[in-house]
C-alpha cells in the first residue's frame, strides 16, 4: 500500500494550492456576502484544465486519475467551499459522468465545452418528495417519436440556476422500480425547460442551488445517456464517485480552519501568553490534526478504489461518513479557539462553519452513508 503521491500528482496539488491561496481565499468573503456565483474562478479554472483531469486526452482532457480530481477538490475547499462545490458539480457529477456514460456523438458535442468552461454543467437527481430516496423519482419521461417528453421538478440543484445543459434523471417505466429509471442530457434551451427559484442558504452561498422545472420538456432520443431503463447505473457509480470527492470538500474546509486557528492561537495572548500555549488549546489543535489526516488518507484510499474496482459503495461511505464528522469536529474547535471572534464575520472561520454543514448533506446524509455501510457488510456476510 504506498500512502505517497505521484510527482504528478504533488505538482498539481501545489499549483492548485497557489492558486487557492492568490485568488480564491481573497475573493471567498465576497461570494459569501453577494451569493454570487464565482465567474472569475471558474473561467481560471478551465484555463488551468481543471474540468478534465480524469478525462483521457483523446477527449481534450488531461487523462489523470480519480485521485487527482480529490487533490483539486481537497485545495479549492480549504480556501473556499462555494468555488469547490461549483468544480464538483460541474466537473465531476456531470462532464465526468458524461464521458464515463455517453457515447462518442455524445462526447464529441458535450465535452469540448464543459472542460473549456464554455458551459456550466449540473447533475439533477433530487426532488421535492425524492431526497435520500432516489429511487422514488416522480420526474416522468414518455417516448414520443424521436424525443422524449419530460414533466416534473428537481429541487437542491447545484448550478442549477446558471447551467447550461444538466444530467437528469426520469422514470420511463414507473411499474418498473430502479430498473425504470433513465439519464437524459438536457440542455438549457430545450423547450419546456426552465431554472425556478434560486434558494438562499446559510452557507455555500457562492454556489446557486436552486429549482429546474420540467413542463413537456422536449428531449431529443439521441440525448439519452446509456441506455433506455439503464440510468440506474449511471446513477449508482456516478454517487460512489461522488461521494468520495465530497468526503475530501470537508476536510479541505477543515484544513483552511485549522491554519487560521492555529495562527490565531500562537498570536493571541491572554494571561500574560499566547493560547497556544495553553494545553487545552494544545489538545484540541492535536486532535484537530487527528482527524485531517485520518479523514484524508480515508478519503484518497476510497479514490484509489474507483481506479481499482468498479463497485465502491462501502468505500465511498466509509470516507464520506467520517470525513464530514471529522471536518465538523474540526471546525467546531477552530470556532471555540477563535472564542466570541469567531463568531464574527470579519473572521474566516465564521463562513467555514455555516460551510461545513452544508457539505455533510451533499451526496447522501450521514444516516443514509450508516445505512449503506451496514447493508452493504451484511451483504458480505451474507456472501453476496
Amino acid at each position: 500500500m504506498d500512502f505517497e503521491l505521484t510527482e504528478d500528482q504533488k505538482m498539481l496539488k501545489e499549483t492548485v494550492a497557489r492558486f487557492v491561496d492568490n485568488h480564491v481565499i481573497p475573493l471567498a468573503p465576497e461570494l459569501d456576502e453577494e451569493e454570487r456565483f464565482p465567474h472569475e474562478s471558474f473561467k481560471a479554472m478551465a484555463d488551468m484544465g481543471l474540468f478534465g483531469i480524469s478525462i483521457p486526452e483523446e477527449h481534450g482532457g488531461s487523462g489523470s486519475d480519480f485521485l487527482s480530481c480529490v487533490l483539486v477538490m481537497e485545495e479549492l475547499s480549504r480556501g473556499c467551499v462555494s468555488t469547490a462545490n461549483t468544480y464538483g458539480a460541474h466537473a465531476i457529477l456531470c462532464t465526468e459522468n458524461l464521458y464515463r456514460n455517453g457515447n462518442e456523438e455524445q462526447r464529441r458535442k458535450y465535452l469540448p465545452d464543459l472542460i473549456a468552461g464554455r458551459k456550466i454543467g449540473a447533475l439533477c437527481i433530487t426532488e421535492p418528495e425524492a431526497g435520500s430516496d432516489a429511487m422514488s423519482l416522480r420526474t416522468r419521461a414518455v417516448r414520443d417519436g424521436d424525443k422524449y417528453i419530460l414533466n416534473g421538478t428537481k429541487m437542491f440543484i447545484t448550478n442549477g440556476p446558471i447551467a447550461d445543459l444538466a444530467v437528469v434523471y426520469a422514470k420511463t417505466d414507473p411499474d418498473a422500480g430502479a430498473k425504470g429509471i433513465t439519464a437524459f442530457i438536457v440542455e438549457k434551451d430545450f423547450p419546456g425547460f426552465s431554472a425556478g427559484k434560486t434558494l438562499k442558504k446559510m452557507g455555500v452561498r457562492g454556489s446557486p442551488t436552486g429549482e429546474l422545472i420540467f413542463e413537456d420538456c422536449e428531449v431529443p432520443a439521441e440525448n439519452v445517456l446509456l441506455e433506455e431503463n439503464k440510468g440506474v447505473r449511471v446513477l449508482m457509480s456516478g454517487l460512489d464517485r461522488e461521494r468520495i470527492v465530497y468526503s475530501i470538500s470537508p476536510i479541505g474546509t477543515a484544513q483552511g480552519a485549522f491554519d487560521v486557528a492555529l495562527k490565531y492561537a500562537m498570536e493571541r495572548k491572554q494571561f500574560g501568553a499566547p493560547i497556544g500555549s495553553f494545553q487545552m488549546i494544545q489538545e484540541m489543535l492535536a486532535d484537530m490534526a487527528t482527524d485531517l489526516q485520518a479523514g484524508r488518507v480515508l478519503a484518497y484510499w476510497a479514490a484509489t478504489q474507483c481506479e481499482a474496482k468498479e463497485r465502491v459503495r462501502l468505500e465511498a461511505s466509509y470516507a464520506k461518513l467520517f470525513c464530514s464528522k471529522a471536518g465538523m469536529r474540526v471546525v467546531d474547535k477552530a470556532m471555540q479557539i477563535f472564542g466570541g471572534y469567531g463568531f464574527i464575520k470579519e473572521f474566516p472561520v465564521e463562513r467555514m462553519y455555516r460551510d461545513v454543514k452544508g457539505i455533510e448533506f451533499g451526496a447522501g446524509t450521514t444516516q443514509i452513508q450508516k445505512l449503506i455501510i451496514i447493508r452493504e457488510l451484511l451483504k458480505q456476510m451474507a456472501g453476496g
